[in-house]
């Protein structure tokens, strides 16, 4: 489900370095390669790295014809559930980003283009990237498990919000790195305490965490930055543009965080219009969450040491 990304820089008139970032399965990269409607020639051989979860590669290329007017397509994409970031910077300073999805493979390449289309396509990244990230959402139907009250809501949302912007965006620009397979594992670990203070609250018992949920909401929200800036680095930022991009990004990922909210509200409310909920309902929801958190807990820490 990771993206990959393809980027072209103009060196000289009509020629390119080229970067293209492809997800692995295990030890072998997705078969992904990007082609060109016109007349394109590889000037040096293509070096090939791994890093984590993706195969870096890099060569360059001249455009024997423009390159703008041309398609630019990934084949073997539409055989994956994946999509592709592509971004073109030309020598004049004119630059284009366009997502490729596997419905949607090729695209035609523009002159140039306006920095709110840049926007647009992070924006987008962002609202599938927490639409897709159950554990993310996970955590936060818990937290609004043990909330009450309109105003608590509102201060421990904010409070995870704040925290996870702050650590997507210092570890998107590289200030602060952690690696991926301990913050995964913290991650669901965080989704299985929430759960396991819903069982305490309900039974009368109180805690750091049903005192002030805000607190722990930040702590947590902190760790599930970098969850959220994996995937942005995967994805890949464009040079020049990376204040656009990030920010359009994380704000992708709160409107659709908030969505998520109004829709959980939504349907509580209508629940109730029908039926009056029992309170063992919030336990039973809270044992389900942690059963979930629990086998994640075991799979990504079996995964670190294996």
């Amino acid at each position: 489900m990771r993206p990959a990304f393809l980027e072209l820089r103009e060196e000289n008139p009509g020629e390119f370095s080229v970067t293209f970032k492809t997800p692995m399965q295990g030890d072998f990269r997705l078969a992904l390669s990007p082609r060109f409607s016109g007349a394109v020639e590889n000037l040096t051989p293509v070096v090939s790295r791994a890093t984590g979860d993706a195969m870096v590669q890099t060569w360059r290329i001249a455009a024997i014809e423009p390159l703008a007017g041309q398609k630019v397509s990934i084949e073997g994409l539409s055989q994956t559930m994946t999509d592709a970031l592509v971004r073109i910077e030309f020598a004049d300073g004119g630059t284009w980003v366009e997502r490729l999805t596997p419905s949607a493979p090729d695209m035609a390449i523009p002159a140039t283009q306006n920095p709110w289309e840049v926007a647009a396509t992070y924006f987008r990244h962002g609202i599938e990237h927490i639409a897709s990230g159950i554990d993310h959402l996970l955590f936060v139907a818990a937290l609004m498990l043990i909330v009450r009250g309109w105003r608590r809501i509102v201060e421990t949302i904010t409070a995870f919000t704040v925290a996870h912007s702050i650590t997507l965006t210092l570890a998107t620009i590289g200030w602060i790195t952690l690696p991926s397979a301990p913050v995964e594992a913290m991650i669901a670990l965080s989704i299985l305490l929430v759960a396991t203070e819903i069982v305490r609250m309900e039974r009368g018992q109180s805690s750091l965490t049903i005192r002030w949920p805000w607190v722990v909401a930040f702590a947590f929200g902190l760790l599930h930055g970098f969850g959220f800036a994996g995937a942005l680095v995967d994805l890949g930022l464009p040079r020049g543009d990376i204040p656009l991009a990030l920010l359009s990004f994380n704000i992708g990922v709160e409107i659709g965080q908030l969505l998520f909210i109004a829709a959980i509200l939504l349907a509580v409310h209508l629940i109730r219009r029908i039926i009056t909920i029992p309170r063992r309902a919030i336990v039973a929801s809270a044992y389900v969450i942690g059963t979930v958190a629990a086998f994640w807990s075991i799979e990504r820490l079996d995964a670190m040491f294996l």
